[in-house]
């Protein structure tokens, strides 16, 4: 294991925690369903229908809330990659004028992360909310209304292998932070009289110990990735930083003609594309 996850990265972890934790909590929800949903997503270009899945009941509910408020009603896609992914649900691109920077709109609040990993995953077609980087959202909260829709690329072996090892070191990188925050005043304390052999003392044995943790459980490609990554396709280098709460049952043409569409700044379509409604598939 290469040691760039030195102590630093704790401090980063833990001053962003901090920040993070005066963020808004989700509103109490109207929606208390069970189990899986679908949703009709009406588009200036086509219609979408998405499951939401039970396994992620806060997402889902809060989806269901939103969709039964009219919340997405005339939304832009105001983010759009070519085999990556379309995203939406910012508020502030309703009517958005040209040029204007969308992105950081939300119902204010954000959603406690919900990753049911391995078992969803980024593959083509995956639902996922979109969020704040890291280094200020340490815990992963979810965006209380914007998602993407993955399309991605297909991988062959050699490219899936070499992913596999970027999620190796996420998971360390993931395990060492955890284990840092235990020991935040010491490490503070060693800050402050300026105790660098100290430091680095702690930091290896942190290192020994993430190095145990992960071997009890290494991250790997399921079987059920690798066939859908190298068939389908999808973003398994997002898998497990994100929330994936649903997918698409039909429409993916739809997807396709929204993530092939031209952008201009900041990959907002050329020519605004936009959810005209939602409703619930009773």
């Amino acid at each position: 294991m290469k040691k760039v996850i030195f102590i630093v990265m704790a401090l980063v972890l833990m001053s962003s925690t901090l920040v993070a934790k005066e963020n808004k909590k989700m509103e109490n929800q109207t929606v208390q369903a069970t189990g899986d949903a679908m949703v009709d997503i009406k588009t200036s270009v086509g219609d979408i229908r998405i499951r939401l899945y039970g396994e992620t009941p806060k997402h889902r509910d809060n989806f269901l809330k939103l969709v039964e408020e009219g919340f997405y009603n005339d939304v832009l896609f105001h983010r759009v990659i070519n085999q990556f992914m379309i995203q939406t649900g910012d508020p502030n691109s309703k009517g958005a004028p040209a040029g204007k920077a969308l992105g950081s709109g939300d119902p204010g609040y954000e959603l406690d992360a919900e990753i049911v990993y391995p078992r969803l995953f980024h593959k083509r077609g995956a639902l996922a909310a979109a969020r704040t980087g890291d280094e200020v959202n340490p815990m992963r909260r979810s965006s209380g209304s914007q998602f993407y829709i993955v399309t991605g690329k297909v991988y062959n072996a050699g490219q899936l292998g070499q992913m596999e090892k970027q999620l190796q070191m996420q998971q360390m990188q993931s395990i060492f932070n955890g284990l840092a925050t235990q020991y935040r005043d010491s490490i503070m304390n060693m800050r402050r009289n300026r105790d660098q052999a100290g430091l680095q003392a702690l930091q290896e044995e942190l290192v020994k110990k993430t190095e145990a943790e992960a071997a009890k459980n290494p991250a790997k490609f399921t079987p059920e990735q690798i066939e859908a990554y190298s068939t389908v396709g999808g973003t398994p280098h997002l898998d497990g930083t994100y929330t994936v709460f649903g997918e698409v049952v039909s429409g993916m043409d739809v997807v396709s003609k929204i993530e092939t569409t031209p952008t201009g700044a900041m990959d907002r379509p050329k020519e605004d594309i936009k959810i005209i409604s939602m409703a619930i598939v009773k």
